[in-house]
């Protein structure tokens, strides 16, 4: 995991000219007029029981707009564009960020002394929701109270499939989702030939989980199609808690894609229409199939061709993409890029 993160942080990332401008947040997104200047947050990350500044814990500026949420592409986790990292007196500083309303995920690089947290009003959290939101204004610098910085705590736990009882490999488990990379997928937690996984460095908090593998229905901890339905597991600190979870098989929710030249990963992401997490990933050949819960919402985007990405029904963007409801029976949802 400690890997993923340095490479988060310092990967420079191109994506699609549309993909840019959806990930700036709303109020950075008005039609005909100049981009604002940007902003920036400062704080300062000590240690919860010593008051001690922490070196090197690194914040994200994850977006509270779920249209941002969703600019997420190949390889890349749900965690915004903007960050910094605390130097040696623990003052963090995000510079350069565009103006719009953030939650603050920080993640300490040293996750055997301190658990990641989502920065609460009152302390961490293991909740997005939960966090406190961080307007940032053009031209302004936005100080926040410090961030405590809590021990860290360990998940284990047993994927299995729910129709059969038997192990899943290579499930993905996750806390942040994310897109995986079918060459380069180096995020995190995935399951051994026996099912097993173990999460290290959460601060001692509720924290839900995701849970994704090929041929399943994506879940959050409890069997939940959403973040805000999950059954999240309480972490403690230096102590380990179990959380098992059977995977559905879902319905589902395959199409064609027509389109001139197939990009080399082609791929149909669906988007929880609601919060704008990550739902579920399928790779494209002449079509796609994706297995998702009865009752969820998704909005669907194809990154199929070497042009911006399509959008469910030809819409400009998340906002504007028309919802899918996935029900008992299967769904088809056509993509034609030609």
């Amino acid at each position: 995991m400690r890997r993923a993160l340095l490479r988060q942080l310092t990967a420079t990332v191109t994506v699609a000219l549309l993909v840019v401008q959806a990930a700036e947040p709303a109020a950075a997104r008005t039609p005909g007029s100049v981009s604002p200047t940007p902003g920036g947050v400062r704080t300062v990350v000590r240690d919860a029981a010593t008051g001690a500044p922490v070196s090197r814990a690194c914040a994200a500026l994850v977006p509270v707009d779920a249209a941002a949420l969703a600019a997420v592409t190949l390889g890349e986790d749900q965690l915004g564009r903007y960050g910094g990292c605390a130097d040696e007196q623990g003052v963090l500083v995000a510079a350069d960020v565009a103006p719009g309303t953030y939650r603050l995920l920080v993640r300490p690089y040293d996750t055997t002394a301190h658990g990641w947290q989502w920065v609460g009003r009152h302390g961490g959290t293991g909740d997005r929701e939960r966090a406190r939101e961080v307007r940032v204004r053009a031209g302004a610098v936005t100080t926040l109270s410090d961030v405590r910085l809590d021990p860290p705590g360990t998940v284990v736990g047993v994927v299995t499939d729910a129709a059969t009882g038997a192990p899943v490999p290579r499930a993905r488990v996750m806390v942040v989702p994310y897109v995986p990379h079918p060459k380069y997928d180096d995020h995190g937690p995935t399951t051994d030939e026996y099912g097993r996984y173990t999460i290290t460095g959460l601060g001692p908090y509720d924290w839900p989980v995701q849970f994704a593998a090929a041929g399943l229905a994506t879940v959050w901890s409890g069997g939940a199609g959403s973040r805000l339905s999950a059954r999240p597991v309480a972490v403690r600190a230096n102590e380990t808690v179990t959380l098992d979870q059977a995977l559905l098989a879902g319905t589902p929710l395959s199409g064609s894609v027509r389109v001139d030249e197939l990009l080399t990963y082609a791929q149909v992401i669906a988007f929880d229409a609601l919060t704008g997490d990550l739902a579920g990933v399928a790779d494209v050949g002449t079509g796609y199939t994706l297995r998702l819960l009865p009752g969820q919402r998704v909005k669907l985007r194809c990154d199929c061709a070497y042009a911006p990405s399509a959008w469910h029904r030809s819409a400009a963007g998340f906002d504007a993409a028309t919802p899918v409801r996935v029900r008992r029976t299967p769904v088809v949802v056509d993509f034609d890029l030609r």
